[in-house]
């Protein structure tokens, strides 16, 4: 019979063993691999014991660790890649621990939420977590006469450890940076908001920048409602301020965010000074009830205002500024010391006074736009803002024996002559006006060197009952205004220059008689 070949034997050096070997190799290393796995998750089970871990094999190879709440750490393994999970795991009593901790503190910037207010807020600075108390009741009448010698050091401290989260500085971007400066001084939190028009100067946003790096904090923007400025402009244009006055303008684009602003607040900070604007801010207290906007708990009353700097002179801010090398708007170098929106701010020259460079078509008194309504004299100020006020307390002005007091009559006579015997040179003006007082002493001395020139000086009061008839017959516009009656004309003509010193009106005169 056929007899069966006889398998050759099992050896290293034959070439079938070798195929053999490759053919159980996959198996061993899957046996390996389940070994791996096994032993892997007992590991694991023994490192958390609080966690009822399952371990699932998928048949895309990959490893995940699942409890019955939430996805713990795991790996996953696949044939290309490692990849970690996207979350680490917590204990349960960390967590639990931190869930408490939570509920029972208050951070800086945690604030429950308020319809259009400057929260929920990106906090000015940050400070540890504080536990969260009732709001104290503060006596304001006794704070104010305790703080009413205070420095502004002393005001501002007292203002943040009363008011803590819930009171914020009002920022503007010019010298009111000293406000920050003395809250930085405190070492308490605080914070500060800003309004952002939509038309301030780029070195104003520029400098925004610099303050919010050099202190690092972040400054709370507030803006004007889109539908309010887009229906004002598409009505009236863009700079109709300058035909019915700013205060339109203002009321849209400052007036309305700050109210919203303030509602989230129980206290505000403002850099108001008893120097800053004739007649209308001499009676600043240092604090006080705010008379005008509401707080967080809506209602008369339920805001307070503090002003640190509201017996401080001007020239003194600016010492403290240098002193404590405190960066400052680039705009005040070149001109800008009251510095608002670009089209209506500019710089002023010297002997002016720092508000006359705000709505300098406007009269001295109209100079405000309704932030601080409530700290106006309202005997002052008309419904308008334009000073209509006789203003029969303060001291006249241009007192000289070569300066001709001209009255009504006498003014109104001077119009009319076609053929005048002299040149006169006149100024309307008020005499509670602070531009006009800046340019006393030129206007005097220029009046002393044109005595027997065949030029006369006058001065005629424009203010009170006779504003009416100055703007309508002698180019009023605001205080004070400068007109040249030629000799042989009987149009005068308006110095339309804001130089006021003794050459420039000298030029003025030399150049037309």
């Amino acid at each position: 019979m056929f007899n069966e070949p006889k398998r050759p034997a099992f050896t290293f050096d034959n070439p079938f063993s070798s195929l053999l070997i490759y053919k159980y190799i996959p198996l061993f290393l899957v046996f390996i691999l389940k070994l791996t796995i096994s032993i892997g998750a007992k590991l694991l089970r023994y490192r958390f014991p609080t966690s009822s871990m399952a371990l699932a094999v998928t048949s895309s190879t990959s490893i995940v660790f699942s409890s019955s709440n939430r996805t713990e750490q795991g790996v996953q393994l696949s044939s290309s890649n490692f990849q970690p999970s996207d979350r680490s795991y917590r204990s349960p009593a960390a967590l639990n621990l931190s869930l408490k901790r939570s509920a029972a503190v208050k951070a800086l910037n945690a604030e429950p939420k308020r319809n259009d207010s400057i929260v929920p807020s990106a906090a000015t600075t940050f400070a540890p977590d504080v536990v969260e108390k009732a709001a104290e009741v503060i006596d304001i009448e006794k704070l104010a006469k305790d703080l009413e010698n205070s420095s502004p050091l002393g005001i501002m401290d007292k203002a943040l450890e009363k008011y803590g989260n819930d009171i914020a500085i009002a920022f503007s971007g010019a010298e009111d940076v000293a406000l920050i400066e003395y809250a930085h001084l405190t070492g308490r939190p605080f914070r500060v908001f800003s309004l952002d028009t939509g038309r301030l100067n780029p070195e104003t946003y520029k400098f925004f920048d610099t303050v919010e790096k050099h202190y690092n904090i972040r400054i709370e923007y507030m803006f004007p409602e889109a539908v309010e400025v887009q229906a004002l402009v598409r009505t009236k244009g863009l700079f109709s301020f300058y035909e019915d006055g700013h205060q339109e303008c203002c009321r849209v684009r400052k007036v309305r965010p700050l109210r919203r602003a303030l509602k989230g607040l129980r206290a505000w900070i403002t850099g108001q000074r008893k120097d800053q604007s004739p007649g209308t801010r001499s009676e600043v207290p240092v604090v006080q009830v705010d008379p005008v906007f509401e707080g967080m708990n809506g209602g008369s009353g339920s805001l307070v205002k503090f002003n640190p700097v509201a017996n401080v002179a001007g020239n003194d801010i600016w010492s403290f500024l240098r002193t404590m090398d405190v960066p400052v708007n680039p705009l005040h170098a070149q001109g800008y010391v009251s510095i608002g929106c670009e089209p209506c701010t500019r710089s002023v020259l010297p002997g002016q006074h720092e508000r006359e460079g705000r709505w300098w078509w406007e009269d001295a008194k109209a100079k405000e736009c309704g932030l601080h309504k409530g700290n106006l004299k309202e005997e002052s100020v008309n419904g308008n803002g334009n000073g209509n006020g006789n203003g029969n307390s303060a001291a006249d002005i241009f007192e000289s024996q070569n300066v001709v007091n001209l009255t009504r009559t006498g003014i109104e006579n001077l119009v009319k002559m076609e053929d005048r015997k002299d040149a006169w040179m006149v100024v309307l003006y008020a005499p509670w006006c602070p531009f006009c007082q800046a340019m006393e002493a030129s206007y005097v001395e220029l009046a002393d060197k044109l005595s027997g020139s065949g030029v006369k000086v006058g001065k005629f009061r424009a203010d009170g009952d006779q504003k009416s008839f100055a703007k309508q017959e002698l180019q009023l516009g605001s205080f004070p205004t400068i007109l040249f009656f030629p000799k042989h004309s009987s149009r005068p003509i308006k110095y339309a220059s804001e130089k006021r010193d003794v050459e420039s009106l000298m030029a003025f005169i030399n150049a037309l008689r």
